[in-house]
């Protein structure tokens, strides 16, 4: 794994020449202004490919900074790197999520109606929703794969005793639930919806837009956590260095309490009007 990051140490030379160093697991970019123009992204792209190729290394990490150069950005996922986003630990950050938002919007539990986004039958997702229907009794489950999830539906049923409503009705399902959390829907098959319009939306994957001109609410596609324990973590995200720290086939049960015992918390939420 590499850390990709901007130099401390700026100069003209290496600018000109655009000059990558390698340091350690750094990649250091001769970068000093704010943006560069495509054809500079494209050599320092190469330039970093060619290191890259050396080390036999496909996982990567970027500073905020190197983040901002779109193209750069680009051309590195067209070499089929992989590149830390923190979205997987977003969604391993769930319960952590859902209490933020309740706390900071001041929303009662008895007034929590929380909807479930989703298609894909991961567990995390399985897990997730064994887990509200305990604490919850508003929950509904929106899936265009409604008989995939009956069995889920009937062991949830039987255990517990609570009946969860799993529907896809466009016009009425998403219309009074005041969190929702979107794990798979696009841009496209959510604005197919019709959605409370003081709803917080968290979208774990992509950058998910709500086209809808009377929606008021909040519509979150990023956030940051608070997490003191890496060097790095000045010029990068915090959210970025821990996830890429963590091994992601290992139980459910076992991030969580990782998470737990290493003190990460959310730092904020990014949404589309302001952060919370």
């Amino acid at each position: 794994m590499y850390y990709i990051r901007e130099t401390d140490k700026p100069n003209k030379i290496a600018e000109w020449l655009h000059i990558v160093i390698l340091e350690n697991d750094n990649i250091i970019l001769p970068i000093t202004k704010t943006s560069l123009d495509e054809k500079t992204e494209y050599k320092l792209a190469i330039k970093t490919k060619a290191i890259l190729d050396k080390a036999n290394s496909k996982k990567l990490i970027l500073s905020k900074k190197i983040k901002e150069q779109e193209n750069y950005v680009n051309y590195l996922y067209s070499y089929e790197y992989e590149i830390v986003d923190g979205k997987w630990l977003f969604q391993m950050l769930f319960f952590n999520v859902l209490d933020y938002v309740v706390k900071k919007l001041k929303i009662k539990e008895e007034d929590t109606k929380i909807g479930i986004l989703v298609n894909d039958i991961s567990d995390f997702a399985i897990y997730v929703i064994r887990e509200l229907v305990t604490k919850y009794k508003y929950i509904k489950i929106v899936t265009n794969h409604i008989d995939r999830f009956k069995n889920i539906e009937d062991k949830i049923s039987e255990e517990y005793g609570i009946f969860i409503n799993v529907g896809n009705n466009k016009r009425k399902v998403l219309s009074k639930t005041n969190i929702i959390f979107n794990f798979d829907f696009p841009t496209e098959l959510i604005n197919k919806y019709t959605i409370y319009n003081m709803a917080t939306i968290i979208n774990f994957k992509g950058n998910v837009q709500i086209k809808d001109k009377r929606f008021n609410g909040l519509n979150i596609n990023d956030y940051e956590i608070n997490w003191n324990s890496n060097p790095h973590l000045e010029k990068f995200e915090a959210k970025d260095v821990y996830e890429a720290m963590q091994y992601k086939k290992q139980p459910i049960e076992e991030t969580l309490n990782q998470i737990k015992k290493d003190s990460v918390t959310i730092k904020y939420l990014k949404g589309n009007k302001t952060n919370i």
